[in-house]
């Protein structure tokens, strides 16, 4: 065979792996509404910039190796705003995406690439989990297990996952290893199937109830973000990682912004309530203060009682964990603890300064919080705070009671700069509370118990002000918002 047979032979193979599954396949997957694999790649990286590893890859059992272009897995390295990046994009369209032998280490050694050299990494998951036979027998099964490489990253580098539709088994592992998860709406996440379930277990239940994007984003969290579409997808992919730096030894890009703070600020103080016992939206204040249009938030719909978002100021990316009075008078529950101890896990990994923004009763208490372990989640959000190194600024604007002062970075948590408005309210409990509970039989024995409540709820809420703490140096400064 000649040199420019060879050649010709190497531009067939190529050519073929770039149909995919086939034309009939990939006809079908687009009728679905859906991108294929490779598409989904050129959708997220800055164009032109993709090197594919592997593209020759296929299946390593006899027979299948027409069947199995680059064995199911798209993967390879390119830039998203001129970073570079490693992406893994499952092949739908072929064997529904399943993992074999082959696309399986090539996952698996891009990802100890990755973390080798500091380049986040990326998977697109649409994908059955498993192949079978692949994975059938000892030696199928010691050749595909996830791999050292889960063990390694230690949040060296980013990693990110999106879910594109059905995805059981090695998608869903990625996507629990990951920093971020972006879930498409009418997409599932798993551990198996619900053709699995029903063989294995008997159990008949639908797409939507076993891993849909509502259960995943408001019961679980295992969904940080959720998308209509695709391209939003893959947009907030590129938005969440520019946020972040390439690896855990250099800060994040500093992007300036011309968002002229100075003029949202001044009506900050009008957006607080005269009222303490009326709400109010903390999204509002955040934004009086953060570059424009730079919020970015992080499990909006789990636990909405507090707020995890990334945004910048002065074009530096931070962090900010904030009650929201909104939803629950701003009083966390087990799922929102959850929720704070792994954005501070996130920060610190990435050198990403933590702002806390109080205006809380308190925890949530009752037996559905004790129930799921309510101790148990309140000391991890606090290990997370206390094991955080990145800077971090308190800001006591409005009531802040009991445990939750500590875990919001309260006076003796090791804040850099503890702050407070002069509205704060500071104490182990309301003062409603208080007054009921060490007045009770002065208000029970009084001729006028409404008046002496009033008076006893006065002389608690007289402690509560932020004067006392600030004069014996528990808060180093009352501002002026």
């Amino acid at each position: 065979m000649s040199s420019q047979e060879d050649i010709n032979e190497l531009k067939e193979r190529k050519s073929k792996s770039l149909d995919l599954g086939g034309a009939d396949k990939v006809a079908r997957h687009r009728e679905r509404g859906r991108f294929t694999a490779r598409e989904r790649i050129d959708l997220l990286l800055d164009q032109g910039s993709f090197h594919e590893i592997g593209q020759l890859n296929h299946s390593d059992i006899p027979g299948m190796e027409d069947s199995t272009p680059a064995d199911g897995k798209i993967a390879g390295y390119g830039r998203i705003s001129g970073r570079v990046v490693t992406v893994g994009a499952d092949d739908n369209t072929v064997l529904a995406g399943s993992g074999g032998r082959v696309g399986t280490a090539k996952y698996r050694e891009l990802h100890v690439s990755a973390i080798e050299k500091g380049y986040p990494i990326i998977n697109l998951g649409e994908g059955g989990g498993a192949r079978i036979p692949d994975i059938m027998g000892s030696d199928g099964l010691s050749s595909m297990t996830v791999g050292r490489s889960v063990g390694l990253r230690r949040r060296r580098v980013p990693m990110v996952s999106t879910i594109m539709g059905e995805c059981f088994g090695s998608p869903s592992w990625n996507a629990a290893l990951s920093d971020f998860v972006v879930q498409q709406k009418g997409s599932c996440m798993a551990v198996a199937g619900p053709r699995v379930l029903e063989m294995s277990t008997g159990e008949h239940v639908d797409l939507e109830e076993l891993g849909g994007w509502s259960l995943h984003a408001e019961v679980t969290g295992q969904s940080d973000r959720v998308a209509d579409s695709e391209e939003e997808c893959l947009a907030l992919v590129r938005d969440f990682l520019s946020y972040l730096p390439s690896h855990s030894e250099e800060l994040a890009p500093k992007i300036p912004n011309d968002s002229k703070a100075q003029e949202r600020q001044s009506n900050i103080a009008g957006l607080l309530p005269d009222e303490p016992s009326r709400t109010y939206d903390m999204n509002a204040i955040i934004e009086t203060f953060v570059d424009h249009q730079t919020i970015f938030h992080v499990k909006p719909d789990f636990d909405k009682s507090v707020i995890t978002c990334l945004a910048r100021l002065e074009g530096q990316s931070v962090g900010i964990i904030a009650n929201q009075p909104k939803f629950l008078a701003g009083a966390m529950g087990p799922e929102g603890c959850d929720k704070c101890s792994s954005f501070t896990a996130l920060c610190d990994s990435f050198h990403i300064p933590l702002i806390f923004l109080h205006d809380t009763p308190g925890f949530m208490a009752g037996k559905a919080a004790e129930h799921k372990g309510m101790p148990g989640k309140i000391i991890n959000f606090v290990e997370a705070l206390c094991l955080a190194t990145v800077p971090k600024v308190s800001l006591i604007i409005r009531k802040t009671y009991g445990m939750a002062t500590s875990n919001m970075a309260g006076p003796g948590m090791g804040a850099d700069f503890q702050l407070a408005w002069p509205t704060a309210d500071i104490s182990f409990v309301a003062p409603e509370v208080a007054a009921n509970i060490v007045f009770a039989r002065k208000i029970e024995d009084a001729e006028d118990p409404a008046a002496v409540r009033r008076a006893a709820i006065e002389e608690m809420r007289m402690g509560s002000r932020p004067w006392a703490a600030t004069g014996k140096g528990y808060i180093d400064d009352v501002i002026d918002p």
